[in-house]
């Protein structure tokens, strides 16, 4: 099983980017998804996720900023996110699980992927 994160980059306060969670070796429809994030110095923080049911969940810093979604067919998810800040520095993570809910809980993910930079600085 891999997870291989994607769509990070340099981008300007106020920009937009979209990630992308490529999951290989599983089917997609069976897992939730959730996305982390870690910023130099500090602890790991969840940021959005989403169930395999499609219910979503978002953390009260970017639930009015990032949208999380789906597309099973593709096997990928993704986190869109809008009106970036200097606070929203980080390397994001997704990670999967079966029984995952999509909350802040990673109790439940079995499987975890590397990461992708995203910077957000003018």
């Amino acid at each position: 099983v891999q997870l291989q994160a994607s769509g990070g980059g340099l981008v300007q306060p106020g920009g937009s980017l979209r990630l992308s969670c490529v999951v290989l070796g599983l089917s997609l429809e069976d897992y939730g998804i959730g996305w982390f994030r870690q910023a130099p110095g500090k602890e790991r923080e969840w940021v959005s996720g989403i169930s395999s049911t499609g219910s979503m969940h978002a953390a009260d810093s970017v639930k009015d900023r990032f949208t999380i979604s789906r597309d099973n067919a593709k096997n990928t998810v993704y986190l869109q996110m809008n009106s970036l800040r200097a606070e929203d520095t980080a390397v994001y993570t997704c990670a999967a699980g079966r029984r995952y809910s999509g909350t802040d809980s990673t109790r439940r993910l079995d499987y975890w992927g590397k990461g992708t930079q995203v910077t957000v600085s003018s």
